[in-house]
């Protein structure tokens, strides 16, 4: 009976979780063409040290930009805004997409394959 309800409450816990995050996913492939049109803001949330060894292109760093995000963001608030950080099991790209948000940004997506699945797919890396 113990082990029954601990995989109720796993499985009810886990459904919270997807449902809590409205943020929809982009692909690698999709954010390379906005990269390529000019057509994105993106938010990296994997910190400065992970910042400083590359990064994907015109990324913001968020933990020192955070307060200023507003001015950094483009002024269209319908611009593509993709927030990402170490890969697929990491939630703290929410913190950038929230912010995003909260800002007024209308199209905000996670690139849930991180940094780490950028460079899998042969993304291209920056350095500042």
């Amino acid at each position: 009976m113990k082990k029954a309800s601990l995989i109720s409450l796993v499985l009810l816990f886990t459904q919270c979780i997807l449902w809590a995050d409205p943020i929809p996913d982009i692909s690698v492939a999709d954010l390379k063409l906005a990269i390529d049109q000019g057509k994105v803001a993106i938010i990296d949330v994997n910190g400065p040290q992970s910042f400083q060894k590359g990064h994907i292109p015109t990324a913001i760093e968020f933990s020192s930009s955070k307060n200023k995000l507003d001015s950094l963001l483009p002024s269209n608030k319908e611009t593509l805004v993709v927030a990402y950080c170490g890969g697929p099991s990491c939630g703290a790209y929410l913190k950038g997409a929230k912010a995003a948000k909260e800002l007024g940004y209308k199209n905000v997506r996670h690139l849930s394959a991180g940094i780490s699945g950028w460079r899998k797919a042969g993304g291209k890396i920056e350095k500042p």
